[in-house]
């Protein structure tokens, strides 16, 4: 019997003038850790680079989980901030299209992860609010670091990793006001929200602050890819 591995989709950047070979090109990129997560773990990944918003409900109807990953700064009007000088510019398609996604997988009950930039667009969707900056979470510019990160007992979180655990993480940016429904999961040292999910009865839906692709823990995205699965 051949088991069908479930689709899920990751969310893509969309680059002015990337570089390979002898071209110099626009392109929807990604970096490889994300596919590569999703294939150690056990789905298929699909690349979703930036669309009309109006185009997300046929997009997710045709996966079985969505991941939101990582990337530029959420527009800080997106929450009804002004803009700080340490915010970066914005990126109005991906924002647009990536909220059209996170609605339309909560409407539809696909199971949704969401990585750095993508738990804080999850709490944006929701009404939350971010921190536009704050120190010690990304040490050295383009380097990932790592800091401990603490779950919170009888959170989904808790049941996927239930030690507190080293992280990889690069962001400046964080959760301030938790968005309708959510809730904090685990936390750094210095009080910072690291992930935050749905109750279980509003299905499979989480956001963890670090950077899972870019170290070796399969948990959490298995757990995705397992719960993508089972509704598919």
């Amino acid at each position: 019997m051949t088991t069908v591995r479930p689709l899920i989709g990751v969310s893509t950047y969309l680059e002015s003038g990337a570089r390979w070979g002898v071209w110099e090109l626009d392109a929807a990129l990604l970096p490889a850790g994300y596919p590569r997560l999703v294939q150690r773990a056990g789905g298929l990944a699909a690349m979703l680079p930036p669309d009309a918003p109006g185009h997300a409900a046929e997009t997710v109807a045709r996966l079985d989980g969505l991941v939101i990953a990582g990337g530029p700064d959420v527009d800080p009007a997106r929450y009804g901030a002004e803009r700080s000088p340490r915010t970066g510019p914005p990126a109005p398609e991906r924002d647009a299209w990536e909220l059209a996604l996170i609605d339309a997988a909560l409407a539809a009950g696909v199971p949704l992860l969401g990585i750095c930039r993508g738990m804080q667009l999850l709490n944006v969707a929701l009404g939350g609010t971010l921190v536009q900056h704050l120190d010690g979470h990304a040490e050295v510019a383009g380097v990932f670091g790592r800091h401990p990160v603490k779950p919170v007992p009888g959170t989904r979180y808790a049941g996927l990793v239930p030690e507190e655990t080293a992280v990889p993480t690069y962001h400046h940016q964080a959760v301030e006001r938790l968005g309708r429904g959510l809730v904090a999961s685990a936390y750094a040292t210095d009080g910072t929200v690291e992930a935050v999910e749905l109750p279980p009865a509003e299905g499979w839906v989480l956001g963890v602050q670090w950077h899972p692709e870019m170290g070796e823990d399969l948990r959490v995205m298995r757990a995705l890819v397992t719960a993508a699965a089972a509704a598919s």
